[in-house]
């Protein structure tokens, strides 16, 4: 099946015209209750159909008492009630001309009903529906205000599309991305990969113009070959990150004991997503970052970083993270040094960590920013900040993103400030203006080897 193929069926599932929740229940707390509320309070414009023999209502819509009974087409069926009963389930839905199907109910392969599992993959396809699950949490897609899960409620839209095979750690951290305001396109829950898997959602994100990253949790792949075929492609043009448990062979183990998957050898899982141009993160923190910085920024066109500094430790650290990780920094020439010169006191350094001292002022980070930001061999900027009582935060992120957006021409730029309740209030109004911003001068390092490590492997540099 072709990329454009696998796209098309796809695209019911995360922009169908209407959604039946089979196995809705009345019952707050309940899974089939908080489907349906999500969807209503997050605002889904499309039609939603509950289905639940024996309620009339539920949350203000008209029950069915079978998908059979609905009366318009329904495009995707969200399906939480017990294993045994889901055979007959997809059948209806397959006589309803349901377009796809989210499988929320366990009970299958993860507990080694593999006979179960097989046998509703085959209804699936017999009918041309594609399945995503079964032990799954749903799935949400911004774009079109489709929250069809019973995780949080209030994704932030953004363009990162995050997949995951863990249900809980999903859920997890769909709140934590609310609470650091970090913006998704999508949130799949992807739990047994029965018929849906990795390496279609690749293809269709590749093809989404609302994502730009693609973010993975990874425990096992049933079609390695296919997987690293498509990521190959997708990573030319966008970039991939995947969190693969099952590091250690105790991790493989409770990798098989949870959703069924084999996780095979963690070194050969290596090499593969090296070849295939796949971030293989170690954390989710870690993930995250890196999926901000690839979100927001341009890739650099050139090695050349640079690092502006207040504070002569931070400017050592984020050198050593720099040798690291392998950004390059760059070998200053002595035309650069005099214009960084200008914005510092005798005893400040123009070299490479450059070192505005203590005494900097916000427009003295100004000028300096602005001259790496205008000079043609800078092709990236590190920029640090440790709060005093010369500068005030807020108005240095004011400062910073005023130059920013004004610059002629956009490089990648990551900024680490290092403070208290003022320097945080200052990051939350930097990243909110499209600049990544951490805590520690170390992570801001690694998002941005990141995004060259991405740059090299697609062939921007």
């Amino acid at each position: 099946m072709s990329s454009s193929e696998v796209a098309k069926q796809l695209e019911y599932l995360f922009k169908p015209e209407a959604v039946a929740v089979i196995g809705a229940s009345r019952k707050p707390k309940k899974i089939g209750y908080e489907i349906v509320r999500n969807l209503l309070e997050y605002e889904y414009q499309g039609k939603i159909y509950p289905v639940n023999p024996k309620a009339e209502e539920i949350l203000g819509l008209k029950c069915y008492k079978s998908i059979l009974d609905v009366p318009g087409r329904v495009d995707l069926a969200v399906i939480s009630v017990p294993a045994k009963l889901v055979p007959v389930v997809l059948k209806e839905c397959g006589e309803k001309g349901v377009k796809n199907v989210a499988v929320i109910s366990s009970g299958f392969g993860e507990v080694g009903n593999v006979e179960l599992e097989k046998e509703i993959v085959d209804i699936a396809r017999k009918y041309g529906m594609r399945l995503l699950g079964p032990n799954i949490f749903g799935l949400v897609y911004t774009p079109t205000r489709l929250n069809a899960s019973f995780g949080p409620r209030d994704v932030l839209p953004g363009n990162i599309a995050f997949l995951s095979q863990s249900g809980a750690l999903g859920i997890a951290l769909m709140g934590w991305t609310i609470l650091e305001g970090i913006g998704l396109s999508a949130v799949v829950s992807l739990g047994n990969k029965a018929d849906i898997d990795d390496a279609d959602l690749l293809e269709y994100f590749n093809a989404d113009p609302n994502t730009r990253v693609i973010l993975i949790y990874m425990e096992g792949i049933k079609d390695g070959r296919r997987f690293m075929d498509i990521a190959k492609k997708v990573s030319k043009n966008k970039p991939i990150i995947v969190i693969k448990a099952g590091r250690s062979e105790k991790g493989a183990k409770a990798v098989a004991s949870h959703t069924g998957s084999l996780a095979g050898s963690d070194v050969i899982y290596s090499v593969a997503f090296r070849q295939s141009g796949v971030l293989r993160a170690i954390s989710f923190e870690e993930a995250f970052d890196w999926a901000r910085a690839l979100s927001k920024l341009p890739p650099p066109k050139g090695e050349n970083a640079i690092i502006l500094t207040n504070g002569g430790g931070v400017g050592v650290l984020a050198t050593d993270a720099c040798e690291e990780y392998g950004v390059k920094l760059l070998d200053m020439p002595e035309d650069l040094m005099e214009a960084f010169r200008k914005y510092m006191p005798p005893f400040g350094s123009p070299k490479n960590p450059v070192d505005l001292t203590g005494q900097a002022s916000e427009e003295a980070y100004r000028g300096a920013f602005e001259e790496a930001l205008r000079d043609p061999r800078v092709h990236s900027v590190i920029l640090l900040y440790c709060e005093t009582i010369i500068t005030d935060p807020v108005l240095l992120a004011d400062v910073i993103i005023d130059a920013y957006h004004n610059a002629k021409e956009k490089k990648p730029v990551v900024v680490n400030f290092v403070g208290g309740e003022a320097s945080d209030k200052a990051m939350r109004k930097l990243e909110r203006e499209g600049i990544p911003t951490y805590p520690t001068p170390e992570r801001a390092v690694s998002a941005l080897a990141a995004v060259y490590r991405w740059a090299r492997y697609s062939g921007h540099i």
